[in-house]
């Protein structure tokens, strides 16, 4: 796995040993920065990388320009990975690594961002608590990576939907 594009492009990030965490492959990851390129929705943007696992996409995200990103992940092992790719990458200035639970973090933090990553593990079921939430932070975009197609509700606007062998990523902005 590695940096596709950007200041950080082509250095090697760490991957975990085991199952316990699924990397976004660099194919799909490329295929969905290139797309936030195109709506100009990563240059100098705020960026929150929740359920970070090893942190290549808000990596990849402050790669190609964003400002700063949030790290959120509650595994010890995944913040050392996400550590290490942010020192090997350069960008641990522009980054801030968090240790909480996803929903009840996002549920007291009183920060905002203009784009949201989101890849929880497969078996995550809070979906609508966590686009509730998330609709009061008001992000301009919202990445969701999972294995399958989810119904983000009324408060958001599709804007796109790709498979990428096993995993479904939804773009989806707020409704106006």
């Amino acid at each position: 796995m590695r940096v596709i594009a950007g200041t950080a492009g082509g250095i090697r990030l760490l991957t975990p040993e085991g199952t316990g965490i699924r990397p976004t492959s660099d194919r799909a990851r490329e295929s969905i920065f290139n797309s936030l390129h195109s709506r100009s929705a990563i240059q100098e943007s705020e960026v929150l990388d929740l359920f970070a696992g090893t942190g290549a996409l808000g990596i990849e995200a402050l790669s190609r320009g964003a400002k700063k990103a949030t790290f959120v992940d509650n595994s010890p092992e995944s913040l050392e990975l996400v550590k290490e790719n942010l020192k090997k990458s350069g960008l641990e200035n522009k980054a801030q690594v968090i240790k909480g639970s996803a929903l009840k973090w996002l549920q007291k933090s009183s920060e905002s961002w203009d784009l949201v990553l989101l890849d929880p593990p497969y078996d995550f079921e809070n979906w609508s608590e966590l686009l509730n939430i998330l609709t009061e932070k008001k992000p301009k975009t919202l990445v969701i990576e999972s294995n399958r197609k989810i119904d983000p509700g009324p408060n958001w606007h599709v804007d796109s939907i790709r498979q990428y062998g096993s995993s479904v990523v939804v773009i989806i902005n707020p409704n106006k």
